[in-house]
């Protein structure tokens, strides 16, 4: 009797990325209580065994999540013309930038505050929500000092917040006067 030939191991290479894209869609539809590996398995359409095989625990899921959607922003301000224009109106080009990330798709940027604030309750999280701060103030500081970048970050975090909290109309005038001042607050 022949032994039976090995099974071969399916190749997915995208299975990983596809397990961060479900837990986004879990956590946006269910919040962060609705994630499981279970529930992800489900949304992804994958074997349970491979999102404990990927991620062995959900803080280590919501880490990639997290790193995922904090890309969005970070990207708009990578690729902004504007800001990489020293003459341009740096108040002006964030205020729109974040006028754009507001306007588009809201379920998006509520998840990405969502998991975000998350690192409150969750201290695996805090890096990345650090990270994600230091590499706006990164970005920001090639036409600032790093304290002035750090600041601005937390301002557009507030105005961000504030419309998003109380369902508010994002105000872009009154967004660039606010970081007009502390761009140059003389």
């Amino acid at each position: 009797m022949a032994a039976a030939a090995p099974r071969a191991r399916r190749h997915d290479p995208g299975r990983r990325d596809r397990i961060v894209d479900a837990a986004l869609r879990v956590v946006g539809r269910a919040g962060l209580a609705g994630l499981s590996h279970r529930t992800v398995a489900a949304e992804a359409d994958v074997p349970l065994g491979s999102t404990t095989y990927h991620f062995a625990s959900l803080d280590e899921l919501l880490v990639a999540a997290l790193r995922k959607a904090n890309d969005t922003f970070g990207r708009a301000l990578r690729e902004s013309p504007g800001l990489a224009d020293p003459a341009s109106d740096l108040a002006a080009v964030l205020a729109r930038l974040m006028g754009g990330w507001l306007s588009g798709e809201r379920r998006g940027v509520e998840l990405e505050y969502e998991l975000y604030l998350a690192a409150l309750r969750r201290p695996a999280l805090r890096p990345v929500a650090a990270e994600w701060a230091e590499e706006v103030s990164r970005i920001l500081a090639a036409r600032t000092d790093p304290a002035t970048a750090r600041g601005v970050v937390a301002l557009m975090d507030g105005i961000c917040l504030q419309v998003l909290l109380t369902d508010g109309r994002y105000d872009e005038e009154y967004a660039r006067a606010l970081l007009a001042r502390v761009l140059d607050p003389a």
